[in-house]
């Protein structure tokens, strides 16, 4: 059995092809491609391609050579169809099963689809040729768009008297005709009518550029009905899946990073009218996590730029913490907001391309911070009030799905919420600043994937250990039947035990420990987002070090586990197997 051409070339359009790729080889961008090592042998030169524009891979060393489907097949192992239901699943599509239910809804979208590229044909060659449509033309070319602008977003113009419905009915049975949300069914005439009549149309395409929905302003002045409508959602347009423009914008990711994400049609359609094509819009509701996630697949930078009013503002808070879920290392979240009572739209009819992006360049902040400075305006310096803020912030860093980026901006957080209370921080002995720029988190994470979760655990200990010197000093002995994983980290724990037990006076510049490992400590202790409010209650301190050194311990017992295991598939030794047995017995009481 075959897949339908357009279910395979929909995942294709969702999914770049580095993006695939990039999950198995590490790749580097050089010029319009992408270079890594080969995944078919090994090799110390780039020999591997990857080329989003034409939708490929190819090694020269072996001359494998395809698309994404290819790659999972042939570098992973897995059958066509098990190629295309991982694939799909990354793209955010329902599987195919070949039932006959999917047949039917592949025909049902097709003649979805053929309907509105009919309906949206002729309304935009009665735009351009109607004698009927001149105001709206007029309407259109007032607001500065070139014919050319006019004719590559194929907008259109409904007439009041528009009897289209009778037309479609000779090519399209009526259930579709009801179900396409383009008509609605007048009870007291007893007759279908368009719902888009006397309205410029602006025709929804989905990702793979055929056209789905319709957005509507209406002509008419001082009309009671909204002044912008869209399609109701139907089986096949669901507004938080999908964006205004992605069909068109998604094609420049192979050489722009960033894609504003505006709030009307007007907004796209004027930037693009100036020069800036890289631009979407959501569809009347608040920024989804989907909507977030189509746009990551192409693009590193999504900028917010919504209406310079308290609506505008209001909107972008919601989108910012509806968006920060999505946000990963390698990715990155800003917003624009511009002059009062200006929406993009305006603002570069007025000023032009190059004025729009010098004040996107300049006036840019990162989600981060917009987020923070929001909560900040709400509160005040009572300690009720600082409370509750440090409560959002923690609540918003939770939400974040990557872990990396979760730990950064909970750290960038807690950072700014102590420099709003500096005498929360003083007397502390042996505190390391841990402040990290969020600018700087790809790097981060970039170290981070060579760490092991055994150092990263060690790296916690530590951290708790020089930042509460006194209380261990005092309570040696809970030290005693610690086990350290990695040779530099039972080599510094040596260390820190002779200084712990001296009877010396103990200072900061005393540590044993270098330059590099300290740096490593600060970085990667996930502790250290709460070793600052444990440090006042020595119960706290004392449980929480209890639970870090099982964590230890049962690491400590995985890694053996599997030394262990390893040896006994070579040998089947039986003292061998007596140790795994009692080690997993142990692993299982802890």
């Amino acid at each position: 059995m075959k897949y339908p051409k357009e279910y395979l070339d929909e995942i294709k359009t969702r999914l770049k092809v580095s993006n695939v790729v990039s999950k198995y080889v590490q790749l580097k961008k050089r010029g319009k491609e992408f270079v890594g090592l080969s995944p078919f042998k090994n090799e110390k030169t780039p020999s591997f391609t990857v080329n989003d524009e034409k939708g490929f891979f190819h090694c020269f060393s072996t001359s494998e050579h395809g698309n994404i489907f290819d790659f999972l097949v042939k570098t992973q192992n897995l059958k066509f169809g098990e190629a295309v239901k991982t694939l799909a699943l990354q793209a955010g599509m329902r599987p195919y099963t070949f039932s006959k239910a999917d047949e039917e809804r592949e025909q049902a979208l097709k003649d979805y689809t053929s309907l509105y590229s009919e309906y949206v044909n002729f309304y935009h060659n009665e735009l351009l040729n109607n004698p009927e449509a001149k105001s709206s033309l007029d309407y259109l070319k007032n607001r500065k768009l070139t014919l050319e602008t006019i004719k590559n977003f194929k907008l259109g113009y409904v007439r009041k008297n528009s009897n289209i419905f009778e037309n479609l009915k000779k090519n399209f049975n009526e259930k579709i005709l009801k179900e396409c949300g383009i008509f609605y069914f007048d009870e007291k005439k007893n007759i279908f009518v368009d719902r888009f009549r006397d309205r410029i149309i602006f025709p929804i395409n989905s990702i793979s550029g055929s056209p789905i929905a319709i957005g509507g302003r209406i002509m008419q002045k001082n009309s009671f009905f909204a002044k912008y409508i869209n399609s109701p959602e139907t089986q096949f347009f669901k507004k938080g899946n999908n964006l205004y423009n992605i069909d068109r914008a998604r094609k420049l990711s192979n050489k722009i990073n960033q894609i504003f994400l505006v709030e009307g049609y007007m907004d796209v359609i004027s930037l693009n009218n100036r020069g800036i094509e890289n631009c979407v819009a959501n569809l009347g509701t608040a920024l989804t996590e989907r909507q977030v996630a189509i746009l990551n697949q192409f693009f590193n930078e999504i900028v917010i730029c919504f209406d310079g009013d308290e609506s505008g503002y209001k909107a972008a808070v919601r989108a910012a913490e509806n968006s920060i879920k999505e946000l990963k290392p390698e990715k990155q979240i800003s917003f624009l907001f511009l002059p009062d009572n200006e929406d993009p739209d305006t603002f570069i009819s007025k000023n032009g391309k190059e004025k729009f992006l010098k004040f996107y360049e300049t006036n840019k902040i990162l989600i981060h911070e917009f987020l923070f400075d929001n909560l900040k305006k709400q509160s005040n310096s009572s300690p009720t009030s600082l409370a509750i803020l440090e409560k959002k912030l923690r609540f918003i860093s939770n939400t974040i799905k990557d872990q990396y980026i979760k730990k950064y901006v909970l750290d960038f957080f807690l950072g700014k919420i102590f420099e709003l209370t500096p005498n929360l921080s003083k007397g502390k002995q042996f505190t390391i600043k841990h402040v990290a720029s969020l600018s700087a988190t790809k790097q981060i994470y970039n170290e981070t994937i060579s760490i092991t979760k055994e150092q990263l655990q060690e790296f916690s200990i530590f951290y708790l250990i020089i930042n509460n010197f006194n209380f261990f000093k005092k309570n040696v002995s809970t030290l005693n039947d610690l086990k350290f994983i990695t040779e530099n980290g039972e080599k510094v724990f040596s260390e820190l035990l002779k200084l712990l037990n001296s009877e010396d006076e103990i200072n900061s510049n005393m540590l044993p420990i270098d330059s590099d490992m300290l740096n490593k400590i600060n970085k990667f202790a996930s502790v250290k987002h709460i070793s600052k409010n444990i440090q006042r209650d020595e119960n706290k301190l004392e449980e929480i070090f209890n639970e870090m050194k099982k964590d230890l311990k049962n690491l400590f017992i995985d890694k053996r586990i599997s030394q262990l295991e390893s040896k006994f598939s070579e040998n089947m030794d039986e003292n061998t197997f007596n140790e795994i047995k009692e080690l997993k017995k142990l692993q299982n009481n802890n």
